[in-house]
């Protein structure tokens, strides 16, 4: 009868899961530069896929998964680990970090939208206005950066990649929550996922960027080394199971904290300058999506 993360037991990964992520978009943002994006995303999931077979191995998961799995181990990674991850990338050479966290914040919507499509899960009016409030917070925040730093900069953009970024990780997050995703090892899943991503992030980088390029600082391969293992290895089963045990919605708790992390990180190493105009875009956008959330879980609590 709960629909709380807090009731359900799962506080601990949620935490994690929220604390690890909220740091990652100012880490990401050190790997663009000598590397291109798309080369640095294939380092990133050849590491986490090699970390993560490690991990399915040690739990005494096994790595033969079959036809269907690798199927849909294929799907995720094509989602979450070849578009999703390229299109982030990129969106962060245009926007701080903060607001590229803050528009993944809307995560929920497409969710959301996704869940009622194929599941047949409904809407309420609350939920709606509420993600209508976010919508228009983010929308502030986009004329604010457009005011702020120009058409030139490309802002319009970066939130166009977010968005299509959004989109592609919907999908992979509406996938955990279908019955058969149940049946294959979480660990095993994603090291395959990680693995063909990895692979066909790598043709696409030698296709659009040549061959590849390394970095000789040692921050780029510790941030890499962070945002593999940290990043994904250890928080990737948790918010995939935190799906399959809570749903789509309420693991989306954590897209309300995550951006107001990421945002004071980014005020304090990208020198982000708030104004009266992008302070309401971010009270807009996060009431938008505590009206929203509190709508979906409240029914859900009733219908428990």
């Amino acid at each position: 009868m709960t629909s709380s993360p807090l009731r359900s037991g799962v506080a601990v990964p949620f935490a994690i899961v929220t604390l690890i992520w909220s740091s990652t978009w100012i880490v990401i943002r050190d790997q663009l530069g000598t590397v291109p994006a798309s080369w640095s995303v294939c380092y990133r999931f050849a590491i986490a896929a090699i970390g993560m077979a490690v991990v399915a191995r040690m739990s005494g998961a096994s790595l033969v998964i079959g036809r269907r799995g690798l199927l849909f181990a294929s799907m995720v990674g094509v989602s979450q680990f070849v578009l999703n991850f390229n299109l982030l990338y990129r969106a962060e050479t245009h926007l701080t970090s903060g607001l590229v966290a803050l528009v993944y914040a809307l995560l929920m919507i497409p969710n959301s939208l996704m869940t009622r499509l194929f599941f047949g899960e409904r809407m309420s009016r609350a939920f709606v206005g509420g993600s209508l409030v976010a919508v228009a917070g983010v929308a502030l925040l986009f004329l604010h950066e457009y005011r702020a730093i120009g058409p030139a900069a490309q802002v319009p953009l970066g939130f166009a990649l977010c968005i299509a970024g959004v989109m592609c990780a919907s999908a992979a997050n509406v996938m955990q929550a279908m019955p058969f995703a149940r049946t294959v090892p979480m660990t095993s899943m994603l090291a395959w996922a990680m693995a063909i991503g990895a692979l066909l992030d790598a043709l696409f980088a030698w296709a659009t960027s040549g061959p590849p390029v390394i970095d000789p600082r040692a921050g780029y391969w510790l941030g890499t080394l962070y945002l593999a293992l940290a990043g994904s290895v250890v928080t990737f089963p948790l918010y995939f199971r935190l799906i399959q045990r809570i749903g789509a919605g309420p693991a989306a708790y954590t897209s309300l904290l995550i951006p107001v992390l990421a945002m004071g990180i980014s005020t304090i190493v990208e020198g982000y300058r708030w104004t009266p105009l992008a302070g309401a875009g971010v009270l807009l956008a996060l009431t938008g999506m505590a009206i929203a959330l509190r709508a979906r879980f409240g029914k859900a609590s009733a219908e428990a």
